[in-house]
């Protein structure tokens, strides 16, 4: 990770990887949006290309990587790469989002589920799956993403599609919830591992925290914050942010 203070205006339009913990509730088109905008205003840039190598939903935090300039062409590098994430998934209920963003729409029991059920599960979860990608999504069909499908009502079929879960471990059970660590390909929804959880034990569940730690060799722990980006990148044009 570069030292921001140190970046000339000209080591951004050749291109930089920055990394960052995105705020809970930003979306990763704001974060790009806000990194961009700050240095057109602190380095004399009047026109840059910023982007992000693999969205995180308004309700993750975590790691995102952000590329400058020519770099942008190196995106998809970042995005092909293994994900770390660790979260909590919450059992005994369902969302049509799979997540917090809706409310809760059907129960179910819980009593019967054992520690020794989670973990064989989390054990069997594990290798090539198919998976079926939730309604709620940015994902296309008919030239529609599916979430404007998902909140004008209507139905729509979304075909199952192979993903692959390199490592699945539980870390924390205090039923109902159950905090997880997983290590997983390109195009894996943890909302719907989430909800496949549930199934899986005969209940139901939803994810109410995530955080993806790690893209590739990349690590949320060497992450920018924003503050600390916005006070580095001012440093030497302090000016209004």
């Amino acid at each position: 990770m570069s030292e921001i203070t140190s970046l000339t205006d000209q080591d951004f339009r050749d291109g930089q990887v920055l990394i960052f913990d995105k705020p809970l509730e930003w979306t990763s088109f704001q974060l790009v949006n806000k990194v961009r905008w700050l240095i057109r205003k602190n380095r004399n840039i009047k026109k840059i290309k910023v982007g992000h190598a693999g969205t995180l939903d308004p309700l993750a935090t975590g790691l995102m990587i952000i590329c400058t300039g020519k770099f942008t062409k190196r995106l998809h590098e970042f995005m092909g790469q293994e994900k770390e994430y660790t979260g909590t998934i919450t059992l005994g209920g369902t969302t049509p989002s799979y997540d917090l963003e809706t409310a809760i729409d059907k129960e179910y029991p819980t009593e019967h589920i054992t520690e020794e059920d989670i973990y064989a599960f989390a054990k069997a979860y594990q290798g090539k799956i198919m998976q079926r990608p939730p309604v709620f999504s940015a994902l296309k069909k008919e030239g529609k993403r599916l979430y404007e499908f998902a909140r004008a009502g209507e139905e729509v079929e979304i075909p199952k599609r192979e993903i692959h879960i390199s490592s699945f471990e539980i870390t924390r059970i205090e039923m109902p919830e159950v905090d997880f660590k997983v290590s997983c390909s390109k195009g894996t929804y943890i909302r719907s591992l989430a909800f496949d959880f549930g199934e899986g034990l005969k209940s139901g569940a939803h994810l109410t925290a995530l955080r993806r730690t790690k893209i590739g060799d990349y690590s949320v722990d060497n992450a920018h914050l924003l503050d600390d980006f916005i006070r580095e990148i001012t440093q030497s044009n302090p000016g209004d942010i």
